[in-house]
């Protein structure tokens, strides 16, 4: 399971989470800083990823045009990366069974 790590989260989510979601990946390290939601989706959509991102425009996004990609929406608030980090590994069995699960392209994580 590849994720694509929002702007909004840290890029050090890539490094951390490489055991669990290798070939992830992070905006900044595609160059991809100031892309529109529309580029960050298609990229998602091209390569095979989910979407993890606190933005509720992804959520919205998810809910109008379904998967692919799939998203995973973290409603968490303003909290250090190390929470998301170990919200992201409690809940890694679950995504993994998301990612399979061709009915549903929404993942609320909180």
């Amino acid at each position: 399971m590849k994720l694509l790590f929002d702007q909004n989260v840290s890029s050090d989510l890539v490094h951390r989470l490489s055991d669990l979601f290798p070939g992830s990946t992070h905006v900044k390290n595609l160059g991809m800083t100031k892309a529109d939601d529309d580029s960050i989706w298609s990229h998602a959509r091209e390569n095979g990823m989910v979407i993890v991102s606190k933005d509720s425009d992804f959520q919205q996004r998810s809910l109008l045009l379904g998967a692919p990609p799939k998203v995973v929406w973290l409603k968490v608030g303003n909290c250090p990366t190390k929470r998301i980090e170990a919200l992201l590994r409690e809940r890694s069995a679950e995504l993994h069974t998301f990612e399979e699960d061709r009915l549903q392209s929404l993942l609320i994580l909180s």
